[in-house]
């Protein structure tokens, strides 16, 4: 399959930016290293572009119907302004991909998904939409940059007259910025460092791009790679898809129980509400090495008898603790915080502990 290439392509090349194949889109991982950038995020101010996520719209007096039908939150209590972590549950227990909802108003919703999974879960959708919703795939036509870190507010606000203090975490508002339209301005991020993403047309992509760069060039703001965008979800602890959560993770086992709502029927929603009953066999948890050494995906996990009671599903060195964290799936008697558990890197058996999340706190 083809790779594609996000608008901005170029003007990333132009930056310096070493780009890879993600998601089957061209994209940035880094301009200069992961470790400056992750921490450019932490303590200033950074901008993705992260314009390969896939973006839905559902209208039309069945759309909350659709939406109820195959999401496991409840998107009933949604307001106008304001979105929702969710996930589509698959009908044999697991996960087809984890999604937010925005709600604009009633009868209309806009729905981001991730990447790599925008034909299926279009395909999830329609499949689904047998009462006449109105869909349509914006993800060719839009643009997404997460304006993240401390500093990001009192930059985007030169930008725009939307008061964005006033827009709470998870909540959002169209409006000017940047002399661009109706423009969605999201307290939503991936990083944990506080900020906004910004959903524009294409058209005006580059044109805003310049304009958040120009207002946070005293902030020394920086263009941020996927790299750095894993070790900061990582260090807060955040799934990410094909990782710690696919087709066959439920979502309690993921520890995604409190997006998971029984207080109406879903996808598979009988077979959930019996695992959680019953109880799940493994958790995803977080830890944080004590042994010095790097976790990464698919290393086993073992206890200290070396009998293997799971595996490392993320890992990375944590730029602001400067330790091996990570994220991994382990039987339930090890799940508990405090939980010694031991990571097989490369044949050595290298201590680590269960630790709450997110793991910098």
């Amino acid at each position: 399959m083809e790779t594609k290439q996000v608008p901005l392509n170029d003007l990333h090349v132009k930056l310096g930016a070493k780009m890879v194949p993600f998601a089957g889109y061209n994209m940035p991982v880094r301009y200069s290293s992961d470790i400056e950038e992750h921490m450019t995020v932490r303590n200033g101010v950074g901008v993705f572009d992260v314009s390969h996520m896939g973006e839905f719209k559902v209208v039309g007096p069945q759309a909350l119907d659709l939406i109820q039908r195959i999401t496991s939150n409840d998107a009933s209590k949604l307001v106008d302004g304001q979105a929702q972590y969710t996930c589509l549950p698959n009908d044999h227990g697991g996960i087809v991909d984890d999604l937010i909802v925005y709600r604009i108003k009633e009868n209309d919703y806009f729905i981001v998904v991730n990447a790599s999974n925008i034909e299926k879960d279009w395909n999830w959708f329609s499949k689904h939409n047998t009462k006449g919703a109105t869909l349509k795939n914006l993800s060719d036509d839009m643009c997404l940059f997460a304006v993240q870190g401390p500093k990001a507010i009192a930059v985007l606000q030169k930008l725009t007259k939307t008061n964005l203090s006033d827009i709470k975490y998870y909540h959002f508002a169209f409006g000017e910025f940047a002399e661009v339209e109706d423009v969605i301005m999201s307290n939503t991020g991936y990083t944990g460092a506080g900020g906004f993403e910004i959903y524009v047309d294409n058209k005006y992509a580059e044109k805003i791009w310049n304009a958040i760069f120009e207002a946070g060039k005293d902030e020394n703001i920086k263009p941020i790679g996927l790299g750095a965008r894993d070790t900061l979800r990582l260090e807060m602890g955040f799934c990410l898809y094909g990782n710690d959560i696919d087709d066959t993770t439920s979502p309690l086992e993921a520890g995604l129980g409190w997006i998971t709502k029984f207080t109406k029927d879903f996808t598979n929603s009988a077979n959930l509400k019996k695992q959680k009953e019953d109880g799940v066999t493994k958790k995803l948890v977080g830890f944080k090495m004590i042994d010095k050494g790097i976790p990464r995906h698919d290393y086993l996990l073992k206890d200290a008898f070396e009998n293997i009671i799971g595996k490392v599903t993320s890992g990375t060195q944590s730029p602001l603790l400067s330790i091996g964290i990570g994220l991994g799936y382990v039987t339930t008697e090890f799940s508990a915080p405090g939980s010694e558990i031991f990571v097989d890197v490369r044949g050595r058996n290298l201590k680590a502990q269960v630790n709450k999340l997110p793991l910098i706190a």
